[in-house]
C-alpha cells in the first residue's frame, strides 16, 4: 500500500529524467533508471524475463479459456426463474427482450414465456471469466512469479460459488469484475510512484477511480471498494507528508488534488452520470413505483397516481389507507370493552380499527373548521389545514384522547365520538401534514400521503400489524403515536367517494394539463432513491432459511438454494469448493500469524523477515489483505439478512493473499531479474520469487486436487444431472449444508 521505505530525496524525485538506451519492453514501468543493456548479464537476464513472459502469456490463455468454458457450459439450464434473477437491463435491451416477463416468482418457465434468458445470462458469465485473468495480471503486476499468479486464478477458476453465481443473472459478478479491475489498475497507477504526474501514472489513476466508480454502481455493496481504495491512499498520502522523505507541502498538494480529481470527483461524477441515464430511460410506470415518494412516482407516465389523483374538497367522502399495511381506517357501531385481558379500563368508546377489505364503514367525510366560500377553489382542503373527520354510517366524529389504547398502553386510544354532542368539540379536530407538502398545497387523493396530527396532545394517528381480539373482529388497531415523525404513521386517500351533494365521484375528472408526467430535480430524485436503496437493504430483516452469519462464510459452513425440481431430484445449491475456501481461510490465519510474530520478534531487537520480503508482505500482501477485511467485517454490524454470496468479493481478496503467501513460505527471498545495478541505480520492481520446482509442483498438485472436487460438487453447481438420495448424502461435505432429495439416515439396530 506504501511506497518503498527507502529512496530519492524529494528534490531527486522532481529532477530526475529517465534514461533510454534500452528497450521499453525491458523496463518496469517504475524503474527510474533502466540497465545497461549492453552488459552481457543483464541481457541474459532481460532474455530470461521475455521468456517468462512469453509463458505467462500461455498460462493467462489457458485460464481464460477454461474460465469461459466453465462458466458457459449448460447456461441454458435451467431455463426457469432462479434464486434471485433479474433483469440486467442493458443485456436485455442487446438480446432484444420487450419487458413483458416479471422475474417474479423461483420456477417461472422461461421458455414458455420466450425470454431471451440466455442472452441475459452470458452477460455475467463473460464478466465472471474475464475475472480469472485479471487475478492472474494482479498477481504478476504486484511482482509475484507466474506460477503463484496461477495458483491464487485457479482458487477462483476452479470455485463452485463463482462459477454458479457468475452464470446466472446476478450482480455479484458485475461488481466482483470491476472490483478487481480496481485493484489492479492501483496497483499499475502505485507502481509508478517514481513516474509521478506522467501520461502513464494519470492514466492508471484515472482508471481506478472509473472502475471504483463502477462497481459502487454495480451494487450497493460496491461502496465497500471505495473504502478500501480510500484507505490505501489515505497512507499514501501519509507518506508523502512525512518530511524525512524530503518533500514540501507543495508537492503534497499537488499529489493531494491529484488524487481528489481521480478517486472522489471522477468516480462521483461517472456514478451520478450512471442514474442519470438510469433515470432518463426509464420513465415510465412499473411495478418498483410503489417504493416511491408520490412526487416521484407522479414523473412517469402511467402511473396510478399521476393518472387518477383528484383533489379534495370539503365535505368530500373519501377512504383512507395506511400507506405500509394498506388496511383502510374503519369504524362500526360496536363499542370497547370495559376492562381489556391485563385489567385497564377503557373508554367504551366506538372502536375505530384498521379493516383490509372495500366496506361502507371505511367511508369518511372531510369537515372543515373554518369558513368556506360558497364554491370555487377555496373549499379545496390544504396541506395544515385543521379538519374533522366524520364517519359516515354512523355520523360520528373520529376523536382520540389521553387515554390508552387496547394493545399499547404508551399510546392513545382511537374511537368516535356522536355528531350532535359537541361537548368534546376539541378532541376531534386533527391537523392535516402532507408528506414533504408545501405551504398550502392541496390534498390529492392516491399522491397526497399525509400524517394527521391530533391538534390537543399532539399525537399521529398510526397502526401496525398486530390484530385486536374477537371483541374487535380481529382487525387491526389504530392508536395514536406520540412520536410524530415515526415513518410508518403515513395514510393516503384511496378514493373520492362522493361530494356534498352524495354525487359519485369516483371517476371525477381533473385538468387534462395534470395527466402530464411532473417534472423532479434529477438531484432530489437521485437523493431519494439512494436512500431508499440503504433503507430497503437495512430492511431485509425476515428470518430465511438460507440465512448465515459472517463467522460462518470463511469456513464454507452454509449456502444457498438456488433452485430445485423435484420431479427428477435436480437443484442448484450454491457452495464453494471446499479445498480453496480453507485453503484460503488458512493463508489469511498464517499472514497475520507472520506478521504478528514477526512484530513480537523485532520489540526483542530480533529480525526473523529479511527487509525486502516483510516489505512485500506489508505492502504487497498487505493490500490484498485490506481488501478482503474492508469487504468482510462490516457485516459483522448489519442485522439484515445475509447470506453466503455476500463473501464472494472477500473470498477473491482472500485467493491473492493466499498466493503471496505461497511465494513466501516457498521462497523468503525476492529476487530481482537484473544483477548489482551500482550506488546510484534503484533496483528493479518486476521482480520474482525463485520458488524452483517446489512451485510448479505444488500448484499443480493443488489445481488436481481443486479440480476433482469442484467436478464432485458440480450438479450442485449446474443443477445437472440428477442425484439419487444417496448421491446427495454423498455430496453434504459438512452437515450444515441443508440439500435438498437427500435420503434418510437411518440408525444400526
Amino acid at each position: 500500500m506504501s511506497g518503498s521505505s527507502a529512496g530519492p530525496s524529494g528534490a531527486q524525485l522532481r529532477n530526475r529524467k529517465p534514461r533510454t538506451d534500452v528497450p521499453l519492453d525491458i523496463l518496469p514501468e517504475d524503474d527510474t533508471y533502466p540497465i545497461d543493456a549492453h552488459n552481457p548479464e543483464n541481457r541474459s537476464q532481460a532474455e530470461k524475463l521475455l521468456a517468462t513472459d512469453g509463458a505467462s502469456v500461455v498460462v493467462v490463455a489457458v485460464l481464460t479459456v477454461i474460465a469461459f468454458a466453465l462458466r458457459f457450459y449448460k447456461i441454458n439450464h435451467p431455463d426457469q426463474v432462479v434464486f434471485d434473477e433479474l433483469l440486467f437491463g442493458l443485456a436485455g435491451w442487446f438480446v432484444g427482450y420487450d419487458g413483458h416477463f416479471g422475474f417474479d416468482n423461483i420456477g417461472d418457465s422461461y421458455t414458455e414465456a420466450s425470454v431471451p434468458y440466455v442472452g441475459m445470462r452470458a452477460l455475467p458469465a463473460a464478466l465472471g471469466s474475464l475475472t480469472v485473468p485479471i487475478i492472474y495480471a494482479i498477481m504478476k503486476e504486484s511482482g509475484y512469479s507466474t506460477i503463484v499468479a496461477a495458483f491464487s486464478a485457479i482458487i477462483v477458476l476452479l470455485d463452485n460459488a463463482h462459477v454458479a453465481q457468475s452464470r446466472l443473472i446476478l450482480l455479484d459478478a458485475t461488481l466482483i469484475f470491476f472490483m478487481s479491475l480496481t485493484m489492479y489498475s492501483y496497483i499499475r497507477f502505485r507502481k509508478l510512484r517514481y513516474r509521478e504526474f506522467s501520461s502513464d501514472w494519470w492514466t492508471w489513476l484515472l482508471a481506478t477511480g472509473f472502475f471504483m466508480a463502477c462497481t459502487w454502481a454495480s451494487k450497493v455493496n460496491g461502496i465497500l471498494t471505495v473504502v478500501a481504495v480510500g484507505i490505501a491512499v489515505l497512507i499514501d498520502l501519509w507518506d508523502i507528508l512525512d518530511y524525512r522523505t524530503g518533500n514540501t507541502m507543495e508537492y503534497f498538494w499537488k499529489h493531494f488534488i491529484a488524487r481528489a480529481v481521480g478517486f472522489i470527483v471522477l468516480p462521483l461524477i461517472l456514478y451520478l452520470t450512471v442514474f442519470y441515464i438510469h433515470l432518463s430511460i426509464l420513465t415510465n410506470s412499473g411495478t418498483g413505483d410503489t417504493f416511491m415518494s408520490p412526487a416521484f412516482q407522479e414523473t412517469l407516465r402511467g402511473n396510478e397516481l399521476l393518472l387518477n389523483s383528484q383533489e379534495i374538497r370539503y365535505y368530500d367522502t373519501v377512504t383512507i389507507r395506511h400507506k405500509d399495511t394498506r388496511v383502510f381506517l374503519h369504524s362500526h357501531p360496536e363499542h370497547y370493552p370495559l376492562k381489556y385481558d391485563d385489567g385497564r379500563i377503557s373508554s367504551q368508546g366506538q372502536q375505530v380499527t384498521g379493516y383490509g377489505h372495500e366496506d361502507i364503514n371505511n367511508h369518511w367525510q372531510v369537515i372543515p373548521t373554518k369558513a368556506l366560500p360558497e364554491t370555487g377553489r377555496g373549499r379545496i382542503v390544504r396541506n395544515d389545514d385543521v379538519i374533522q373527520l366524520l364517519h359516515v354510517s354512523t355520523q360520528s366524529y373520529l376523536l382520540t384522547h389521553d387515554v390508552a389504547s387496547p394493545l399499547m398502553p404508551t399510546n392513545e386510544e382511537f374511537t368516535a365520538w356522536p355528531k350532535d354532542d359537541l361537548s368534546r368539540y376539541n378532541d376531534t379536530l386533527f391537523s392535516l401534514r402532507l408528506a414533504d407538502g408545501q405551504e398550502s398545497e392541496a390534498w390529492k387523493s392516491k399522491s397526497g400521503h399525509f400524517r394527521l396530527i391530533h391538534v390537543p396532545t399532539k399525537v399521529a394517528m398510526w397502526t401496525h400489524s398486530k390484530q385486536l381480539p374477537d371483541w374487535a373482529f380481529k382487525q387491526q388497531e389504530i392508536n395514536g403515536n406520540k412520536n410524530t415523525l415515526e415513518k410508518s404513521a403515513i395514510w393516503f386517500v384511496d378514493n373520492i367517494v362522493a361530494d356534498e351533494s352524495g354525487e359519485d365521484l369516483k371517476n371525477r375528472t381533473g385538468d387534462v394539463a395534470a395527466k402530464e408526467p411532473k417534472k423532479l430535480n434529477f438531484f432530489k430524485k437521485f437523493a431519494e432513491l439512494q436512500l431508499l436503496m440503504l433503507e430497503h437493504n437495512a430492511g431485509l430483516t425476515a428470518s430465511h432459511p438460507y440465512a448465515s452469519s459472517p463467522v460462518e462464510w470463511p469456513f464454507l459452513l452454509s449456502g444457498i438454494s438456488f433452485w430445485t425440481q423435484s420431479s427428477d431430484q435436480k437443484q442448484i445449491y450454491l457452495i464453494g469448493n471446499i479445498i480453496g475456501w480453507w485453503t484460503c481461510a488458512l493463508a489469511l490465519a498464517l499472514y497475520v500469524g507472520v506478521l504478528g510474530s514477526d512484530i513480537l520478534a523485532r520489540r526483542r531487537d530480533n529480525h526473523p523477515i529479511s527487509t525486502s520480503v516483510l516489505n512485500r508482505l506489508w505492502n504487497s500482501t498487505g493490500f490484498f489483505f485490506l481488501f478482503w477485511a474492508v469487504h468482510y467485517f462490516p457485516f459483522y454490524l448489519m442485522n439484515r439478512q445475509l447470506f453466503i454470496h455476500h463473501y464472494l468479493p472477500s473470498h477473491l481478496a482472500s485467493s491473492l493473499v493466499a498466493g503471496a503467501v505461497l511465494s513466501f513460505i516457498l521462497s523468503e527471498t525476492i529476487n530481482f531479474p537484473v544483477s548489482e545495478l551500482g550506488p546510484k541505480t534503484r533496483p528493479r520492481r518486476r521482480t520474482y520469487a525463485d520458488l524452483g520446482l517446489r512451485g510448479p509442483v505444488f500448484v499443480g498438485v493443488f489445481a488436481l486436487f481443486m479440480l476433482g472436487m469442484f467436478i464432485f460438487i458440480s450438479p450442485l453447481t449446474y443443477g445437472t444431472p440428477g442425484l439419487d438420495g444417496d448421491s446427495v448424502n454423498s455430496k453434504r461435505l459438512l452437515g450444515s449444508w441443508t440439500l435438498h432429495f437427500a435420503a434418510k439416515v437411518t440408525a444400526d439396530a
